[in-house]
């Protein structure tokens, strides 16, 4: 295999509760799903342990290299097995500075691709690899409905069959997660115990009660977030406005999702939206990053294979 095309997908944070803090690091404890928006990353063997990232969308096209998260996944996972490098292209689709794991997805994308095109089967040592590079990576090389503690690396995969209806609600005005995490530590916090909206989540996802899993919609970044960007506020606001099951931020913000019982009401809520932000309608959804899930009748062809028109875009042979 010389190239293949990855689809890497967003995720959401149903709860985020942080437990502590452990050598400069917050704990989380998070129930966490993946959602229908993906970037599009497409690679190629480079000969060389250097790899090339060109970026499209979102602004991507202004993040120096060095700063390049998917480059340097590419970079470490060519160091961790000894192997050459790609020629990387992105088409972003996730909004950057979102909560969204947009960073996280590209990382992951290019080391489920690079683990494809050099035929790395050790799960175990590329989910090593991805603990590094970022506190969801881990979760996000396999993605799914998932519990997720620690800094990011104890990832719990919750089995359920149940899907969600999102209105996500995104400012074009990020949120720095360096900045929001400074803010929780510097606000005041309860330390009586509460009950864990996490666990609650959990049980209603395995139930498949969806009221109960927008009754247990958490995040403790929230207020954190509302002193770093004025725009999380009004996102909130217009996602309660149209009467959700529940509403929550993901992850640090600044995107806002809400939670409806069917499609027909995301698409009913998204086409009342009267707001200045981008507008999304969402379900969840689990990947199958490493291609073992079998493929429906008809012509089977292989989801990482480029079509011939994409080599040709892409400057193939």
């Amino acid at each position: 295999m010389n190239s293949v095309k990855i689809k890497s997908y967003a995720k959401i944070n149903l709860t985020l509760e942080i437990q502590g803090v452990e050598n400069g690091f917050h704990l989380l404890d998070s129930a966490v799903a993946n959602i229908d928006i993906c970037d599009t990353i497409y690679l190629k063997k480079k000969k060389g342990k250097y790899s090339n990232v060109i970026m499209h969308g979102q602004g991507s096209e202004h993040i120096p290299p060095e700063k390049n998260n998917a480059l340097k996944a590419a970079e470490a996972f060519s160091a961790a097995f000894g192997t050459d490098g790609a020629e990387i292209t992105v088409f972003k689709d996730i909004p950057i500075g979102a909560g969204l794991g947009g960073s996280s997805a590209d990382i992951c994308g290019v080391l489920n691709g690079m683990a494809r095109l050099y035929g790395i089967e050790d799960r175990e040592k590329v989910k090593a690899l991805a603990d590094t590079l970022g506190s969801d990576t881990g979760y996000m090389l396999n993605g799914g409905f998932a519990r997720m503690q620690g800094r990011g690396e104890r990832v719990t995969p919750i089995k359920m069959d149940m899907t969600l209806y999102l209105l996500v609600i995104c400012p074009k005005s990020s949120v720095s997660a360096g900045a929001c995490y400074q803010k929780y530590d510097e606000l005041p916090h309860t330390l009586a115990w509460h009950e864990s909206q996490t666990e609650n989540c959990i049980r209603a996802l395995l139930e498949k009660d969806v009221n109960g899993v927008g009754a247990s919609l958490t995040n403790d970044l929230y207020v954190p977030a509302l002193h770093v960007n004025d725009d999380v506020l009004t996102a909130y606001e217009q996602a309660r406005s149209f009467s959700p099951l529940g509403a929550c931020m993901s992850g640090s913000g600044s995107a806002v999702f809400a939670l409806f019982e069917t499609k027909e009401l995301c698409v009913w809520a998204k086409s009342r939206y009267k707001g200045k932000f981008r507008v999304f309608t969402a379900k969840t959804i689990v990947p199958d990053y490493t291609g073992t899930k079998k493929q429906k009748l008809g012509i089977w062809r292989s989801p990482y294979r480029l079509s011939e028109e994409e080599e040709s875009l892409l400057g193939g042979e």
